[in-house]
């Protein structure tokens, strides 16, 4: 697969190869497509979320809170 690279992102690819942190183009471009891929899960996630409390799906902090409390046997120092 042949990628044209514009010229800025060749630059700031430049600039991380220059740190030594990596030891190729292409581990960048993994590293790169990780944190595109982990950013992705996270904004799923947080949508999911958000639609469950829009929908009614929740519960009160507190009542976790007390739940979790006491499953672990930790002192509510209120």
């Amino acid at each position: 697969m042949a990628l044209t690279i514009p010229a800025d992102v060749q630059q700031r690819v430049n600039v991380l190869m220059e740190t030594r942190r990596y030891a190729s183009e292409d581990e960048i471009l993994r590293a790169a497509l990780l944190a595109l891929e982990e950013r992705d899960a996270d904004l799923t996630a947080i949508q999911s979320g958000i639609d469950d409390m829009k929908s009614g799906r929740y519960r009160p902090f507190a009542d976790f809170d007390a739940e979790f409390r006491k499953r672990n046997q930790i002192e509510n120092n209120a």
